[in-house]
């Protein structure tokens, strides 16, 4: 049974968040932390990441039991930063751009921008993404990007609270990158901006595929 590379597994559990503190950044100004910080703990935007362990086996690919509703953070990170396939984890770009997969009727009629968490498929695993994740609802929406661009990150919003933080009540959805509130924010998933798509079937992308092959 194939299981996408982004879909966490049995004991990869997110890290209880009493490791987070308030800290202070490089100019000086307070923001959100842990109490130990490794340099992976932030991307290229300095946007602080959700810690969730990794099990992966001999070969280096993530092992257990698949957890089908859950998506791993480091791994979705990984994807959606490199551009990789969201199943097996190699190159997604093709000749006509990126495949990315959008579930039934999130694209509105006349929409030419859309944020997206989903990271790209290869040809390859279009098929098998529309089956296997229960977001695309095995029925969605292909688009060929030739060129997505990196918008923000989706996570929690977090807050002061005497010695310690905790996450605020407000729910703020995704932020973009330089966005004042992303020094309190933890980031859970990275988001990419679509445009400049073409909407084609999922059947023309896999017999393409075959046709390469033949």
């Amino acid at each position: 049974m194939i299981v996408p590379y982004i879909t966490c597994r049995a004991g990869e559990e997110p890290v209880k968040n009493k490791a987070l503190h308030g800290s202070w950044a490089p100019d000086g100004r307070p923001r959100l932390g842990y109490r130990t910080e490794l340099p992976e703990d932030r991307d290229l935007h300095d946007a602080l990441w959700a810690r969730c362990p990794q099990k992966r086996g001999p070969d280096g690919l993530p092992t257990g039991d698949p957890r089908w509703r859950d998506v791993h953070p480091a791994r979705q990170r990984e994807c959606m930063q490199r551009l990789l396939c969201q199943i097996c984890a190699q190159p997604a770009r093709t000749a006509r751009g990126f495949i990315f997969l959008i579930a039934p009727g999130e694209l509105r009629p006349n929409e030419t921008t859309l944020l997206t968490a989903q990271p790209p498929v290869c040809r390859r695993h279009a098929r098998t993404a529309a089956t296997l994740c229960p977001y695309l609802h095995g029925d969605p929406t292909v688009l060929l990007v030739p060129a997505p661009r990196l918008h923000g990150v989706v996570g929690a919003l977090y807050e002061h609270a005497g010695h310690r933080v905790r996450p605020a009540p407000a729910d703020i959805g995704s932020l973009p990158y330089g966005h004042p509130c992303l020094r309190w924010y933890l980031a859970s998933q990275m988001v990419r901006r679509l445009h400049s798509f073409e909407v084609v079937g999922l059947k023309g992308i896999v017999d393409s595929r075959e046709n390469d092959e033949a």
